[in-house]
């Protein structure tokens, strides 16, 4: 396999390892804990998937775009404001924890105080990913999975929501140790300027309303379907996407790792050829796993959502569809990503909010199955006005936009 081939899979298998702590942290809690424990140790890690989404649409994509020998300057500022902010961010929540009452409290003041820890070790994998080191950020993310999953083994059952997040964050220092030594070679010498991050007109400030669309839009359509549907109904759409699980570890790898990997194409045709390729075999993979799932026994189905597969499954069609038309869409928004990163909010904003009103349209004629469908069409609909924005490009704008926006050296 050739090094760029290695490259892709140690990225992929980083996001994997990344979201495997998440599921595997929410699951061992919900063991450990009470009903009334788990909901508490749920709400803040909520809110701080929230925060981790923001500093990485703030300062990990734009820290992705940058290349050549600005980088090491680019990914040492990076972690110093990340480091700046979540400490920032984390006094904030630790007196909100104080001010709140009972195990709600004490969870969001743990959150606090570990919060810098857990974002710089995560900010750490984007400077792997630029620096074109995946498999450095592979062995600290697979150091932090071990960690994590034994600390939270050693816990009593019945924890406390605060004891818990107090584990899990501190769990972070060997991968946040084992990452900063790795990471040191690279960046040793290099300058540390935190304004660029404050200035107006930061790239990082365009992703960030980006992100914040996204997760608008699609809360917004889970209030739809609460208002207008049955709780089966959105049970029903969730279990379904949830089956999709593995192709979002894909999708968030080409997103967030792929554009150093991209950018090393020749020009825009090169550019454009590579990213088709990733969109065609991405939307094969999402339609081959759709029909492995729709192949699936019942009683396989039931092993993995219970009784919610029976509704479930009846949507695997569209949700196949709209994933299929993902791959399509998530390369569209990598190509403009690393092509002209100012071309991809307007279709973010459009688009996640048609897709919103074409879920709640499709539910209001077709029930459940039609919300899906609805849900695929804005999906195929934004991946074509992706392709057709990518066409009428005329030059690479990447490199003088985020030399704009990220710190010099």
């Amino acid at each position: 396999m050739s090094r760029r081939g290695l490259a892709a899979v140690a990225s992929v298998l980083d996001q994997a390892a990344s979201s495997a702590t998440n599921i595997l942290v929410l699951v061992l809690a919900a063991r450990l804990s009470s009903a009334r424990g788990f909901a508490d140790f749920s709400m803040v890690y909520v809110a701080f998937s929230v925060l981790l989404g923001l500093n990485m649409a703030y300062v990990g994509q734009t820290v992705v775009l940058e290349k050549g020998e600005r980088l090491p300057a680019v990914c040492r500022s990076g972690l110093a404001f990340t480091a700046a902010a979540s400490a920032v961010a984390g006094a904030a929540l630790a007196v909100v924890g104080l001010v709140l009452p009972g195990g709600a409290g004490r969870a969001f003041l743990a959150l606090g105080l570990v919060l810098p820890l857990v974002l710089v070790q995560d900010g750490l994998r984007y400077c792997f990913s630029a620096l074109r080191a995946p498999q450095r950020a592979l062995a600290a993310d697979s150091l932090r999975l071990a960690c994590v999953v034994a600390a939270l083994l050693l816990q009593p059952e019945g924890s406390s929501a605060g004891r818990l997040v107090l584990v899990w964050g501190v769990s972070a220092l060997p991968a946040l140790a084992l990452g900063l030594w790795l990471l040191r070679p690279s960046v040793r010498g290099a300058a540390v300027e935190l304004r660029p991050y404050l200035r107006r007109g930061h790239l990082g400030q365009r992703f960030v309303v980006e992100f914040a669309v996204g997760n608008g839009s699609s809360q917004l359509a889970v209030l739809g379907l609460g208002v207008f549907a049955t709780p089966l109904a959105v049970g029903a759409l969730r279990g379904a996407t949830t089956l999709f699980g593995p192709l979002n570890v894909l999708f968030n790898s080409a997103n967030a790792f792929g554009p150093p990997v991209v950018g090393r194409a020749r020009g825009k045709r090169g550019v454009v050829r590579l990213t088709a390729l990733m969109g065609g075999a991405l939307a094969l993979v999402g339609a081959g796993w759709a029909a492995v799932l729709y192949a699936l026994p019942a009683r396989l189905g039931r092993e993995l959502l219970g009784e919610t597969w029976a509704a479930a499954s009846a949507l695997l069609p569209a949700t196949g569809a709209q994933y299929a038309v993902m791959g399509l869409g998530t390369c569209a928004l990598l190509t403009l990503r690393v092509l002209n990163p100012r071309a991809t909010l307007s279709l973010q904003v459009v688009f996640s909010l048609l897709s919103v009103g074409l879920l709640l349209g499709g539910y209001a004629l077709g029930g459940v199955a039609g919300a899906a469908w609805g849900l695929a069409l804005g999906s195929a609909a934004k991946a074509a006005a992706g392709w057709l924005r990518v066409a009428r490009l005329e030059a690479p704008a990447a490199p003088t936009a985020a030399a704009e926006s990220v710190p010099a050296a």
